[in-house]
């Protein structure tokens, strides 16, 4: 079970993407970030940091 950003709620702050522990968590064109599904160990630490709730399990 990967993670997901919510694009809407996200606020590209990318405090997510320095938390992650893999990398697997990138800036993309519209300045937010994105999880790589592939990469995700499914740790959950994203989840924790991130300040408006904008990252939660996806649903396979």
């Amino acid at each position: 079970m990967a993670y997901k950003i919510d694009p809407q709620k996200c606020i590209g702050c990318h405090t997510c993407m320095g938390a992650c522990p893999v990398g697997a968590i990138s800036v993309g064109a519209d300045g937010k970030c994105v999880i790589d599904p592939s990469k995700c160990v499914s740790c959950g630490t994203c989840a924790a940091v991130c300040p408006v709730n904008a990252i939660a399990a996806a649903a396979k």
